[in-house]
């Protein structure tokens, strides 16, 4: 071998090295533009994202972000600002008004199930389940989760449908999967 394919060699190793070590072992999608990180908590992640502020702002008005920013494990349906404004002009308007604190925090709560449930969780839960996934929240409803091809859909307790548009988003205190509607309890 030649001094000269020798360095070229020794440089090519050094740049994969390199590569290879700033390289994180696993790269969350971006959520609004922003990115994810998964050492950090679901509210400090959401916070940043711009596609899910109406969430964040929700989120605050309902003295619930120190529980999204605790130890969890959560996994949680996260609506888009575009999921909130599909809902009829006033409600959200509405619902961050301190005195329908209680409905907030229970529409919020309906977003959020205990443990951390990866994909795989949940494609071994819609196996077992006969092609659905039923999940209790945190604020007592159910969810039913199906799956499409390769992708996730969330239908809430009043019969509405909402698609997972950004799947296993993880996070320090479980996983976010980003979703197209606001879901809704059954009453």
């Amino acid at each position: 071998m030649s001094i000269q394919s020798g360095k070229r060699n020794a440089l090519v190793g050094l740049a994969v090295a390199l590569s290879l070590s700033a390289a994180p072992a696993f790269a969350n999608p971006k959520v609004g533009g922003a990115a994810m990180y998964a050492d950090k908590p679901i509210a400090v992640n959401a916070s940043h994202a711009k596609n899910l502020t109406t969430l964040v702002a929700a989120a605050k008005a309902a003295g619930l972000v120190d529980t999204l920013a605790g130890p969890g494990p959560f996994t949680v349906f996260a609506p888009t600002n575009t999921a909130f404004g599909a809902l009829p002009k006033g409600t959200v308007a509405t619902l961050l008004k301190p005195e329908n604190v209680d409905k907030l925090k229970g529409i919020l709560l309906g977003h959020v199930v205990p443990g951390d449930l990866a994909p795989a969780d949940l494609d071994n839960q819609i196996k077992d389940g006969g092609g659905k996934a039923v999940l209790k929240t945190a604020g007592g409803d159910s969810l039913t989760v199906m799956k499409h091809g390769k992708s996730f859909s969330v239908m809430d307790g009043a019969g509405g449908t909402a698609d997972v548009t950004i799947s296993d988003v993880k996070q320090s205190n479980g996983v976010v999967y980003v979703i197209n509607k606001v879901l809704l309890p059954a009453s």
